[in-house]
């Protein structure tokens, strides 16, 4: 059965060969470097914690074991994922790309459509990518369970580094952003992969905060008295820690951690850019035209003590 295809299209003759996409939610997260990647694991991989007690003691002249060493685990299994899509030839002879499939009756998909549809399907995978690292939800199809899926069921995380949330807007978001930072583990304030991993709504209210004119915390005239055209999409801190924008988290939620604790585990990383595109007419003599993607992708972390969130309620403490 062919996927469902709606052609609105006016032919009468050669006409317009560009297609437009709706806007697509970059996989900023993978991109920009904010997670650690573990690629090559075909099943499962363990992550290995370590702690240990206080190890500085009082010297004497006798070896004296001096600390609790302690070794636990977590595990990362990644989740197979695929796209299944096919086409039939037959819908687009009737569409303005026809002279483009050329005029044999054993034509062949219009270049420039299986083009556009191969960027546009990697491009909508990478999206759903970007949701499933942070929000995803594994009793869903196509999605894996998100960092802020799990640790909203770990009783490890300290319920100190639980804030609760609330709509953030320009007026309030230094202040928010202040208790994020509060509850961060004295161990890892100053950490140089230290984030504060923002929704995209508490970005730009942050931005139009520090552009001044409605918050007190600010001159009127904002940043470099540039008001709100101070930004221009550079590096965002808060009190000496970094802000990334996770495009993925639910709006008015954030994850305050180290990028060497979060993981994002993979087969091959380049298996979620790779669109195979197969012409079923010399295989079963039919029209269709299939659209093929395998991939998979989990995501976890190593210490949830290390963990802050906001406005993630823990069903767990």
């Amino acid at each position: 059965m062919s996927t469902t295809t709606s052609l609105t299209t006016s032919y009468s003759g050669a006409g317009g060969k560009e297609y437009i996409a709706a806007a697509l939610l970059s996989g900023s997260t993978i991109e920009n470097g904010l997670i650690t990647v573990k690629p090559n694991v075909k099943h499962k991989e363990v992550l290995k914690k370590v702690s240990t007690d206080a190890i500085l003691k009082d010297a004497s002249c006798d070896f004296t074991a001096t600390s609790t060493l302690t070794l636990t685990e977590r595990i990362i299994e990644p989740k197979e994922l695929k796209v299944n899509l096919q086409l039939c030839k037959a819908d687009f002879r009737g569409d303005y790309e026809a002279i483009d499939m050329g005029m044999s009756a054993h034509d062949s998909l219009p270049p420039n459509f299986a083009d556009f549809l191969i960027g546009h399907v990697a491009g909508k995978v990478a999206q759903r990518i970007e949701q499933n690292i942070w929000a995803g939800d594994a009793s869903t199809s196509g999605d894996f369970d998100g960092i802020s899926t799990l640790i909203a069921a770990d009783a490890l995380l300290p319920s100190g580094q639980e804030i609760a949330g609330t709509t953030v807007t320009a007026s309030n978001v230094i202040a928010q952003l202040g208790s994020i930072v509060d509850a961060i583990p004295s161990s890892l304030y100053g950490s140089e992969d230290l984030n504060i991993y923002v929704s995209q709504n508490i970005a730009r209210a942050y931005v139009r905060a520090l552009g001044g004119f409605s918050v007190a915390a600010t001159s009127n005239a904002g940043v470099g008295s540039q008001g709100t055209q101070w930004w221009n999409g550079g590096a965002l801190s808060f009190d000496g820690v970094k802000i990334a924008i996770a495009n993925g988290l639910a709006d008015d939620t954030a994850i305050a951690a180290e990028k060497s604790n979060l993981f994002f585990g993979t087969g091959i990383l380049n298996d979620t850019n790779l669109v195979k595109v197969l012409d079923m007419s010399d295989l079963d003599g039919s029209d269709n035209v299939r659209v093929i993607m395998k991939m998979t992708g989990g995501v976890q972390y190593a210490i949830a003590e290390d963990i802050t969130t906001y406005g993630i309620t823990n069903s767990a403490n």
